[in-house]
């Protein structure tokens, strides 16, 4: 247990006020970590996530952050340093998931340059200048883990641009790892499979035979859950990974083996 001269540490998710993001902020307090939770609307979901935390006996705090908008990222790393000063008198974070993001199912041949532009900004020039724009909070021996997907790997008609991003991510990942590992800082990529969210507008939890498709393709036989993710990210954060970086993990449950 954590006491008065061993702060909890702090990580900071994005898009934790639903979906993955929300699963590995409920799974921290059992690692004895302390969450940040960032929403880009809903802080009334955010505000509900905060409650469980506090409710499991760790501590946390939500910030409104859109990860696609870098003009507001001085504003919102302000933010944070007020926040972390009131609510647990310390200056930095120890853990960053840049996990927030969007979706789209679009053929290549059909996808805009505004869509693609909107994926960019969101999943790999977002994080990118959030993550810089973070250096500064984040001490020296945390970690910073960013959320990719399975389709990295993978293809799969209609995510081309989407996986794209991701793939940059992932470079991103290893290039961060690297220039970072002086500072003890750990860098890695976790890749999910299929997850039954809202993503895409939650068509693998509606749509029987996607996700009959879905559990077909995956070696332990059914789509992924929030909650599958949610303690994968918990681990990678904690002490027991600490000699992890510079990796993609995959958490699929073996699809497209």
């Amino acid at each position: 247990m954590s006491n008065a001269s061993t702060p909890r540490p702090i990580a900071l998710i994005t898009g934790s006020s639903r979906g993955l993001g929300r699963s590995a902020a409920l799974h921290l307090p059992a690692r004895g970590i302390d969450v940040i939770v960032t929403y880009r609307s809903r802080q009334d979901e955010a505000q509900s996530v905060v409650k469980q935390i506090e409710a499991q006996g760790g501590r946390a705090a939500a910030l409104a952050l859109d990860v696609s908008q870098t003009a507001g990222f001085p504003a919102f790393v302000q933010s944070l340093r007020e926040l972390l000063a009131r609510h647990w008198q310390r200056d930095t974070i120890d853990h960053l998931v840049n996990n927030g993001g969007t979706g789209l199912h679009l053929p290549v041949a059909d996808t805009t340059e505004a869509q693609f532009d909107e994926l960019m900004n969101t999943h790999l020039k977002g994080p990118f200048f959030l993550t810089q724009a973070l250096l500064p909070v984040i001490r020296d021996g945390g970690s910073i883990l960013n959320i990719s997907s399975g389709l990295t790997r993978f293809s799969v008609p209609g995510y081309g641009a989407y996986a794209t991003m991701k793939g940059g991510l992932e470079v991103l990942s290893r290039y961060l790892a690297k220039e970072l590992g002086p500072r003890g800082i750990r860098v890695n990529s976790m890749a999910p499979g299929a997850v039954e969210t809202d993503f895409n507008g939650g068509a693998l939890r509606s749509n029987v035979e996607l996700n009959r498709f879905v559990s077909g393709v995956t070696a332990l036989g059914r789509a992924g859950l929030p909650d599958d993710i949610g303690p994968v990210v918990a681990s990678l954060l904690s002490q027991d990974s600490h000699w992890i970086s510079g990796q993609r993990i995959e958490a699929s449950g073996g699809m497209f083996l």
